[in-house]
Order: C-alpha cells, then structure tokens, then sequence
C-alpha cells in the first residue's frame, strides 16, 4: 500500500512499511490462511522476532531468506519504469534495496520508533552519513568531545575537508553552552545516549526541546544501549544511528550500521536547503513535475535523501548475508542485554573494591554522577560497557591485556563474549589529546563489554590478572 506522505525511492525501491514502522508497538497477525486478521499491541521482545516481514509474503518462511542476488527481474518495460519512477513498489537492485535489507530496516524502525530506516555496511557509515545528509552544503555540527574515536576524527580532521565543520562543547548536558553555540548555519547535535567508553549519559530531552526551539536537528548515536534499554526517539531525538556490528548483532560476526528517521522533525523549516531544492532523482523529467525530497517523502526525507543520496553513490551497502545474521542477533537482543547488563554492574561494583583500581566508570552505580539520568532514562540498566583506571604506568595496563584468559582483547562491543581493550592504543588512537583528556581516555583506563559468561568467572580473571600486573 502506498504512503500518502511517502514515495519509494526511485530506481531502489522498498515496499511501503509505515505500518511495520507503527511506534505504538503494533503489527498484523494473521491466520493460517494468509488473512489478516485484527492488529494487537506486541511487546519489544515479540517485535524483535516478527516486526516488519510477513512469511506468507516469502513462501512461507519463518526465518528472513537471505536474497543473495545483485539484482531483480523487472518482468516488462511497463513495471521497470514504474519501479524506476518509483510508482510502482519492489526490488531492482541490491545497491539501495534488497528484499532481506528491507526487513532489517523495517524491524529496527520498528524497534526504535521511526517511521523508515536505511542500513548501511557499518556503523561509521551510519555515522557519516547521517551528519553528511544533515549539514550537507556547508552547514556547522555541535558535538561533546566524549565521544568514539573514529566519530570525533570524522568530525575533527575529515568533515571540513568537505566544508562541514564542527563546534564541540564540554559538557553536552550543558544547554546554555550547547545553545550559545548555535548560529545562522548549524544544522545537528550529535551525541551518544550512552558514551563510550566513560558510560556518560546525555540528557536528551532538555537538549532535543532546546534546539527544537531553533529549528536544529537532534542525531543521537544509540549503540551502547540498543533500542532494547532505550529509545532516544521518544524524547525527542530526531535520527537515530547505530552500529549493529556491537549488541544489536550481538556476536561479532558481521558489520552493519542503521540511520533510523524519526519522522517528527521539519527538514523544510528553512535551515536545510537540501531537502527543498527541486532534485532530478526524486522528480518526473518528462512530464514536467519536479520535486523536492521533502515534497517527495514528506516525514520520511531524512531517510529518503540518505537512501538516495548517500547510499546510492557512495555504496556503503550492507550485504544480505550480514543483514541475516543481525535479523537472527535481534531475535535474542533481550534476552541477551538483561543478562549482560545485570553481570556488568555486578562487576562494576566489584570492581570498587579491587586493589590497584583508582576509578571505575558505569552510570548504573550509585557512586557514579550519572545516577539520576541513569534511573530516569534507563531503568533496565545502561548496558554491558564499562571502563576502569589501574595506578602505575602502561606496562601494568600491558600486563593486564597480556594475561586475561576469559576476556579476549578485542576492539568491539556487544559481543556475546566478553572484550578488554585499552582504548587510548587502540579505539582512541587518532583522537587528539584534549578529546581524549575529556572522554577520560589515557594510558591507565581499560575498557570492558561485558558478554554472556559466567559472572563468577569473568571477576576472578580480572582479579588474577590486575593483582598479577602488580
């Protein structure tokens, strides 16, 4: 069924999925016959399994098939200018749209709230395509300095060779300094609603109703927690990104990355030329109408212009193999983060009382300064990401990486095994010092994702090897 605020993306269509998108929670249920039959409100955990692919529409399958196919028959000259023009729904071409792509994106904007979603071949791809699409033309971005390594060099050193340069503040949680920033050309805030690796929370809905104010776009980088803990979208982020490789994935065998639109913000509201100037793609040539991406999409043009712009020429494509396997990785996010989340405060608190540690970072303790946000916006926990400091020097942090046996020094997140890794070697590496200094980054802190272990054992290999180092 076609969207009347929506159109499929000429030449890389999608079936319509506003319905699958609903972020009330509900979806169709039907009978063995095929019929549909009275829609019901489904919890987070049903919709992990089931949002956004009907089996009777694949032959029955109850799993995602995995359509390994770089393109799709168009049948006639008749359907391969209407699916080209965008009037008529399906797949042409793996590039922007493939049939297993498609339940990824539907299920994750399912799961986050968003009305459509585009998934990309990784993370950084999600990242950087979601400030590029946002400040596209010369526009500012504001950012924290606390942020993932490769987020702030993107920012730092390769935006403004593309005339998109950055402001970065402190504090994020700071309003008056966020909006003492803003000017005639900022577009986007980006933020992490949990960083990594200090577990810093932001503070999202006084800061989204803040730049709503002014017409600025809230992007919120929501890979630490996963929808499954929290959902930025409901206070007031406007584009959600993630990277799937981590916890959405959930065991470290495939990359990804998803921009999720919010449907809610005005990208016609004078701040983003982009998405109102007349654009051949989205537009009837031969016919004379012309449109723009926001006439062509309505709520929906964040996504579209992602799509169509950036995915399309820049080919960051997420294979359908890849999004198998983060459909099957859905499928157990709950049940997954409830035990990781629940064993990383266990070791956190442990951690407190562990000679030779000077600091331990995870908002979900009661001696962290992030307490009161983390009981407001995460009640089921912040996650299985934490950070601590060891006294001495690099050599004791060297010997820690050295000798854990049940932890595996790896540089990722959200694996069903449990990581160790010292962020300023390796994911902060390119990250200037003062951003460092202000993520808490340096040569004594070690950064944990705590997986699906034994919580028992994963405490006496920190603690064999921290007081081996000493």
């Amino acid at each position: 069924m076609a969207s009347d605020t929506e159109n499929d993306f000429a030449g890389c269509q999608t079936s319509d999925n506003s319905e699958s998108y609903d972020s009330r929670a509900y979806d169709f249920q039907r009978d063995k016959s095929g019929n549909v039959q009275q829609r019901q409100p489904l919890g987070f955990e049903t919709r992990a399994i089931h949002a956004g692919y009907d089996p009777y529409e694949h032959h029955g399958s109850v799993s995602v098939p995995i359509y390994q196919s770089a393109a799709f028959a168009m049948h006639d000259a008749v359907r391969g200018d209407g699916l080209s023009s965008g009037e008529i729904e399906g797949f042409s071409y793996s590039r922007c749209a493939n049939p297993t792509v498609d339940a990824l994106e539907r299920r994750l904007a399912n799961l986050e709230g968003g009305v459509s979603a585009v998934a990309l071949a990784s993370g950084m791809a999600a990242v950087s395509f979601a400030l590029l699409c946002a400040a596209e033309g010369g526009g500012r971005l504001i950012a924290p300095k606390d942020l993932y390594g490769a987020s702030i060099d993107a920012m730092e050193s390769f935006f403004p060779q593309f005339g998109i340069h950055t402001d970065f503040v402190e504090d994020i949680n700071d309003v008056a300094e966020v909006e003492s920033k803003i000017g005639p050309d900022t577009r986007a805030v980006f933020a992490e609603s949990v960083a990594n690796p200090s577990t810093g929370i932001t503070d999202i809905k006084p800061l989204a109703d803040m730049l709503h104010r002014h017409g600025v776009a809230l992007i919120v980088d929501n890979t630490v927690p996963t929808p499954y803990l929290f959902r930025p979208i409901e206070f007031g982020a406007d584009v959600v990104v993630h990277s799937t490789t981590k916890g959405i994935s959930g065991h470290g065998d495939a990359l990804g990355g998803i921009v999720v639109d919010s449907g809610k913000f005005d990208w016609a509201n004078g701040r983003f030329p982009q998405f109102t100037q007349k654009e051949l793609v989205v537009s009837d040539e031969r016919h004379g109408v012309w449109k723009s991406f926001a006439e062509a999409y309505g709520n929906a043009a964040f996504a579209g212009r992602v799509r169509i712009k950036y995915l399309h020429n820049l080919g960051a494509v997420m294979s359908p193999a890849n999004a198998y396997l983060q459909l099957i990785g859905l499928e157990t996010l709950p049940q997954r983060f409830r035990q990781e989340t629940d064993t990383a405060l266990a070791i956190a608190r442990h951690l407190e009382s562990v000679p030779h540690v000077t600091q331990v970072n995870y908002s979900g303790l009661d001696s962290s300064r992030n307490k009161a946000l983390a009981d407001r916006y995460f009640p089921q926990g912040i996650g299985p990401v934490l950070s601590f400091r060891l006294e001495g020097d690099e050599s004791h942090i060297n010997r820690v990486v050295d000798a854990v046996k049940v932890f595996s020094y790896v540089p990722n997140i959200g694996d069903t095994h449990s990581l160790i890794v010292n962020p300023a070697r390796i994911t902060h590496r390119e990250v200037p010092g003062d951003y460092r200094r202000a993520a808490g980054v340096d040569d004594h802190l070690l950064r944990l994702s705590i997986g699906l272990e034994r919580p028992s054992d994963l405490i006496a290999d920190l603690d064999r090897t921290i007081a081996g180092a000493y």
